[in-house]
């Protein structure tokens, strides 16, 4: 079946993951990615955090997928030489380099552009250009910290929490393939490439807006009234941490359920929304709770919200999280188990959906990973394994027109 992105071709200089994360999206989705990476070693994840001795790491594998690896060493005169027949027939080259290293390899923006005017150049940085931390080496805590997640995850008496979600890396790669996608309608306008940069920075500060609708709030009327501070706490300067509080108005809470003491997730998410105050007091046996002038109004229910979270603890207390969850459905109560890992791979919901997805792999035998959180009506993206080191080396050289020949002579001087 034809993809959406059939006939893309894009060369991948990224590593690690933010880079890597874009390019397998839109690999998924039917571009021809060309990973390109250093003879002999390879992107630095191959070897990370491995399970299998000799094998890729998951590391590597889980965000890599459906792409081809060719090995080049682009500081030889016949390293270059490839990469500019490359570059010549490719639609876009994405890089998460540090700052200047293309310039330095001899291929700058106007060299770029020199060789292919309709070149889409993407690229991941720490900071956006001209910020006062350009300079500086980002990785995803880092981002993290300097995009406000940070300052506003975690309870308000202790320090500042990184998210386990990859906000300073996938975040950002996500964004990125949205702003190719974008330059390449554009070239189908103007029939002129652009350069399309995405920084961690901002991309998790894309994420943190309701924070910063809150420091506005709080600036004008020097308190928040849906964070668990309000009514009885103070508030400083900032946006304080919340703890489990909905980020959008809506008090929420992570409760106990039955068998907590031995399980660590044995928890749901709460959620009291104003509509369904009404059906959370029937599904609590809390009929006198709907009138009562004490509860009957978010604004009544707040200085006392935790008496009320303590007492859906109560009610929790005999069902387990799926069981809780099974009854407050069917009362439409916004709630929801806190799933493991574990849970989730075994998911068959997921598995059915295409969401998690368990691939063969010829070193690693199979292996699960995530599948395309993107879900069409006329496609269903496949995922395939990710390339060995150097895999495709001789299919892409081939495709530029080197012969059997040619290739051996690339070979002999550890050009590829």
């Amino acid at each position: 079946m034809t993809k959406p992105l059939d006939g893309i071709k894009i060369i991948d200089f990224t590593h690690v993951q933010a880079g890597p994360a874009c390019t397998q999206l839109l690999a998924w989705f039917g571009a021809d990615v060309i990973k390109v990476e250093r003879p002999g070693s390879g992107d630095v994840t191959r070897n990370q955090l491995r399970d299998i001795p000799d094998a890729d790491a998951l590391y590597f594998t889980m965000l890599n997928s459906n792409k081809k690896s060719l090995t080049l060493d682009t500081k030889k005169p016949e390293g270059k030489e490839v990469l500019e027949k490359l570059i010549r027939e490719s639609d876009v080259l994405v890089e998460n380099f540090g700052p200047g290293a293309l310039d330095r390899m001899g291929f700058s923006w106007e060299r770029l552009n020199e060789l292919n005017p309709k070149m889409i150049v993407a690229s991941v940085k720490g900071f956006s250009d001209g910020h006062h931390y350009d300079d500086l080496k980002v990785y995803e805590n880092v981002a993290q910290c300097a995009g406000g997640a940070a300052s506003t995850t975690g309870f308000w008496d202790g320090p500042p929490t990184i998210s386990a979600a990859a906000l300073g890396d996938s975040n950002t790669g996500m964004h990125l393939a949205i702003g190719i996608l974008t330059a390449l309608l554009g070239r189908d306008k103007t029939g002129k490439g652009q350069k399309v940069a995405v920084s961690m920075q901002d991309s998790v500060l894309n994420l943190c807006r309701v924070k910063l609708r809150d420091q506005q709030r709080l600036e004008r009327v020097g308190y928040l009234e849906e964070y668990p501070q309000y009514p009885h706490g103070e508030f400083g300067d900032v946006v304080p941490r919340g703890g489990n509080a909905g980020g959008g108005g809506q008090p929420g809470w992570v409760l106990k359920c039955k068998g907590w003491e031995t399980d660590s997730n044995a928890y749901i998410y709460f959620t009291i929304q104003g509509h369904a105050w009404e059906p959370i007091c029937k599904a609590l046996g809390k009929p006198e709770w709907i009138d009562d002038p004490a509860y009957k109004t978010a604004e009544a229910r707040q200085p006392h919200i935790f008496e009320i979270f303590k007492t859906i603890e109560g009610w929790l207390a005999d069902k387990t999280k799926f069981e809780a969850v099974d009854i407050l459905r069917k009362f439409d109560i916004p709630c929801a188990p806190v799933l493991t890992m574990k849970e989730l791979a075994n998911d068959p919901s997921l598995r059915a959906s295409g969401t998690i997805v368990e691939v063969p792999h010829s070193k690693r035998g199979s292996y699960l990973t995530v599948g395309s959180p993107i879900k069409f009506s006329d496609m269903k993206p496949e995922v395939t394994a990710s390339p060995l080191l150097g895999e495709h080396t001789d299919e892409v050289l081939a495709s530029l027109g080197y012969s059997k020949q040619d290739i051996f002579n690339l070979r002999e001087v550890k050009a590829v």
